[in-house]
């Protein structure tokens, strides 16, 4: 490879700017800096806890307060479902019995 030659490849990789336009760079302080890092790491630990079925749903969000709201409204139902599950473990922890013959760590795994 020739100098001209490698000189056109140099210049290849350099991205070309159009002579007279400018671009606006927002300023950006160091709070704004810490707000986006912190809402990013919220959004990522939100998204991390839910199903991976269910991934591709909320990955669309990009607030995590949406995020939180959206996976609340799908997965945490209203009061009078939350009282029936309640109601419904109640009932088998009540009627949950271990017979004698049954060793600890069946009765555990079957619980």
């Amino acid at each position: 490879m020739d100098q001209d030659s490698a000189h056109m490849v140099a210049a290849s990789k350099v991205p070309m700017l159009k002579p007279g336009v400018m671009t606006e760079m927002p300023i950006t302080t160091v709070e704004e800096k810490a707000q986006r890092r912190l809402e990013m790491k919220a959004r990522s630990t939100l998204m991390m806890r839910i199903p991976n079925e269910h991934q591709l749903k909320f990955n669309s969000i990009k607030d995590a307060k949406k995020l939180l709201e959206a996976v609340e409204k799908r997965f945490g139902g209203n009061a009078d479902t939350r009282k029936t599950q309640r109601n419904l473990l109640k009932q088998q922890y009540e009627n949950f019995t271990a017979p004698s013959l049954e060793m600890l760590d069946q009765t555990f795994d079957r619980l």
